[in-house]
């Protein structure tokens, strides 16, 4: 499968304020992202076409639109910003990249069966690029952080029709590549103070017949999910199993799989692993739920950057986990230190209302953060402890003089939650007061429905934190099954014997 990388109107015309068809602060934010997802594709070779628009100077679309984009003029250029990653670049007048140019010639000598579309504007020409590429039957795919438009509703609407209708698969973000190789394993885990006593029992019955058969185990899913925890369980087989004596075969962290799929496979001889069947599935089953919770949120946020706020939800022996999980399941940040760490990345957060209080105003507060962190540090401010939301943010972002990044809508029930109408409202004074790139967070409560809410209503949000759907999700059920004993195909009732056929594993031990 040939994949080729088009980049739509990513040129100064569109990017740049003052043009006649600046796209606006949101459209500049996706700049970073599409630069990650340019670099990660050149890396593995993928080919990368550029395409803009170039008019003529009496373009029948000026009639509708602004004159812009005239050829040979500045505002054909591409960014600054990507010009590293233009190899080619395919010129256009129409919505479609495809109506009178050389794309599809283009895309026939490259063998190209699957793209993927980024750039501005969603609902125009990425949208009418993706109408034609779905017509001629290419594989289409939209990572909906690399995209932007001039309106958010209409943004909004052009992914759904895209997803539900054209059959454009939309795409967020990818989960975080776990950095830790070996974790740590406690002793109680090794002893099998946390097992099943059955199992416990088990073991010592076989050691004592002086039986010890080479078995296959595999394990299986109740239901669709995100597979987290893996690299978990791969430490503990590493310390427990004889080496040239087992095979272990295993989907990778963060893949998705679905029910009653193998995710897991060991062959090993049973005394050196029975005994720690308890944990593995433990391990799998919780952070799974997790990582599928967050990924339900990740997904609804449409690209938006979703960042897990769960840890208070959740005892404090597993916060880190908790939060490694969320991050793998694709959430861009954490709160807590341990989660963070685990995920190779630093904690994200604002200053809580006991500061707030404590200080006086959200103004004096979010001033002595300013003050005394590191200037790194993302300024976002915490915005509905004294007065009301919208001129609470006006005053803080006034009083730090341009140095705020963000301010975080946290509207208690008692107070009528954050709505997308006060989104709107804050959006609209900070941008009457010139605080354009100040961005807006919203947190409280927050699950996929209501996430879906806020950008269906079009409100101008920019990340969410979302907690207890995350912390508090339940586990997803794992089972093991023995189906071969020393070669011989097994299993118990209302199983098949022998091994499952799963071509995705990848053995890794």
């Amino acid at each position: 499968m040939a994949r080729v990388i088009l980049v739509a109107d990513m040129l100064r015309g569109f990017l740049e304020e003052g043009n006649p068809l600046f796209c606006g602060s949101r459209a500049r934010r996706i700049v970073p992202a599409i630069r990650q997802l340019l670099q990660h594709e050149r890396e593995q070779g993928t080919p990368i076409i550029f395409i803009g628009d170039q008019h003529l100077p009496d373009d029948p679309e000026f009639q509708q639109f602004p004159p812009h984009c005239v050829a040979g003029s500045r505002e054909c250029e591409v960014i600054p910003e990507l010009t590293e990653f233009v190899d080619t670049f395919v010129p256009k007048q129409r919505f479609s990249a495809f109506t009178d140019t050389s794309l599809a010639a283009q895309l026939e000598r490259l063998d190209a069966t699957r793209l993927v579309l980024c750039g501005v504007c969603t609902d125009i020409c990425v949208l009418h690029t993706a109408y034609s590429a779905r017509d001629m039957g290419y594989e289409v795919e939209v990572p909906a952080d690399c995209v932007a438009g001039f309106d958010e509703k209409n943004h909004m609407f052009a992914l759904d029709h895209m997803q539900k209708v054209l059959g454009v698969e939309v795409t967020t973000s990818p989960a975080a590549t776990p950095l830790r190789i070996e974790w740590p394993i406690p002793d109680e885990w090794l002893n099998g103070d946390t097992a099943d006593v059955y199992f416990l029992r088990t073991v010592e019955i076989l050691k004592k017949e002086g039986i010890n058969p080479v078995v296959t185990m595999e394990v299986f899913p109740r239901r669709d999910g995100i597979l987290c925890g893996i690299e978990e369980v791969k430490s503990l087989l590493r310390q427990v199993l004889p080496a040239g004596k087992s095979e272990v075969w295993a989907l990778d962290e963060g893949e998705s799989f679905s029910k009653k799929e193998v995710v897991l496979r060991i062959s090993a001889p049973y005394q050196d692993f029975g005994v720690y069947e308890t944990c593995y599935l433990g391990i799998l089953a919780h952070c799974s739920g997790w990582a599928t919770a967050a990924r339900e949120c990740v997904q609804a946020a449409r690209g938006l950057p979703v960042l897990s706020f769960g840890a208070r939800h959740v005892h404090p022996s597993v916060v880190a986990v908790m939060e490694y999980s969320a991050i793998v399941g694709g959430c861009t940040g954490c709160a807590s230190t341990a989660g963070a760490r685990l995920a190779g990345m630093k904690p994200v957060g604002t200053i809580p209302h006991a500061l707030i209080i404590i200080m006086g105003s959200t103004a004096a507060a979010t001033l002595a953060f300013d003050r005394e962190m590191d200037p790194g540090m993302p300024r976002f401010a915490l915005v509905d402890t004294f007065e009301d939301e919208v001129r609470e943010s006006v005053s803080v972002a006034k009083a730090m003089k341009g140095r705020l990044s963000g301010v975080r809508l946290d509207t208690p029930s008692e107070r009528g939650r954050v709505t997308a109408e006060l989104v709107k409202e804050v959006r609209a004074w900070l941008n009457l007061e010139n605080f354009k790139d100040v961005r807006i967070a919203v947190s409280g409560g927050l699950d996929p429905d209501r996430i879906r809410y806020f950008l269906d209503e079009g409100a101008p949000v920019d990340l969410f934190a979302a907690g207890s759907y995350i912390s508090d999700a339940r586990p997803l059920d794992f089972t093991a099954d023995l189906h071969e004993v020393d070669g011989r195909p097994i299993a118990k009732r209302g199983r098949m014997p022998g091994l499952t056929p799963n071509p995705r594993l990848k053995r890794v031990m």
